[in-house]
């Protein structure tokens, strides 16, 4: 594709429509965990959740150069975790090591993996199993998901601490001040109450749940691991086009507002490059995933022995 003019354009100093993103998202929270809120508590949850989502997306075009060339500039846009459950320097980091497409879908080695080795299957007691079997329907994706996600997180993190990564041990501490800042803005700021505001905190992790469902399946070739999901509503929306994921794990650099076009320039290419791993819109995927699961939870072609 190194005829592209997507790919040939040069990195802007500013990227002005990752920038107006991140306003239209500090305002939707600032209207909404004050005078919305004030107003009409459902109204104000729902334009924070919109705001928790859009900088939940805008961490993800943050960690990849954007929207300014200066790391530390793009960084501080991002530093209140006003969705407060996940770092951002440890999702940075997983993330990172994450796109490593050779490795997407391993039990071990992708931090993103939503597999288990059978062998660490089998060894689960049956209410573990129900569990997690629950998980793998987009309803309890959607319920339990962000639940489960935060406890594996944590433990794992927990664990890597003990044995003393300092990477991840800087990662939680830094959250430390990125919290506290959420949490002076809602006791000190805002007219939404505590409960209200975690609510929308854990829906917000709920719906970004819905595009990490299904981006990554086994396939026995790492091409055909990566979805795409050829969307135009408010979810490919609120996921800046992450939906694209293909476009995106191939061209990891490009911004969010340029992936649709791309996409349409070269769709067959994408589509014959990732196996044509595809869907047409997130309606598809409720209607074919809400009660039923896509993947078993062990890893399909992983080795029994």
């Amino acid at each position: 594709m190194s005829d592209s003019r997507e790919l040939r354009h040069g990195r802007a100093k500013v990227e002005w429509p990752t920038l107006g993103m991140l306003v239209l998202c500090y305002a939707l929270y600032v209207i909404g965990t004050i005078w919305a809120a004030a107003w009409f508590l459902p109204l104000g949850m729902v334009l924070t959740i919109v705001a928790m989502i859009l900088q939940g997306s805008l961490c993800h075009e943050v960690l990849h150069g954007h929207p300014f060339k200066n790391r530390v500039l793009s960084d501080l846009m991002v530093f209140p975790a006003i969705g407060l459950f996940i770092p951002y320097i440890r999702f940075r980091d997983t993330h990172l090591a994450h796109h490593n497409d050779a490795i997407l879908t391993d039990p071990y080695d992708d931090p993103e993996s939503n597999y288990l080795d059978p062998k660490v299957w089998a060894r689960l007691s049956g209410w573990h199993k129900a569990l997690l079997r629950f998980n793998n329907l987009l309803i309890g994706r959607i319920l339990i998901g962000p639940a489960l996600g935060q406890v594996a997180f944590m433990v794992g993190d927990w664990r890597a601490i003990r044995k003393g990564d300092r990477a991840v041990f800087w990662g939680w501490l830094w959250h430390i001040p990125a919290v506290a800042l959420a949490l002076w803005w809602v006791f000190a700021v805002a007219e939404m109450p505590f409960w209200a505001y975690v609510a929308s905190a854990y829906f917000a992790l709920s719906i970004l749940k819905i595009r990490t469902f299904l981006e990554h399946q086994a396939h026995e070739r790492a091409r055909g691991r990566t979805v795409i999901v050829e969307d135009h509503g408010p979810l490919a929306w609120l996921f800046l086009y992450n939906s694209l994921h293909v476009v995106h794990h191939m061209h990891p650099k490009v911004p969010w507002y340029r992936l649709p076009k791309l996409f349409e320039t070269h769709r067959e290419r994408y589509l014959a490059r990732n196996e044509a791993y595809y869907y047409r819109s997130y309606r598809e995927i409720f209607a074919r995933y809400f009660l039923r699961a896509k993947d078993p939870v062990p890893h399909p072609l992983w080795p029994q022995e």
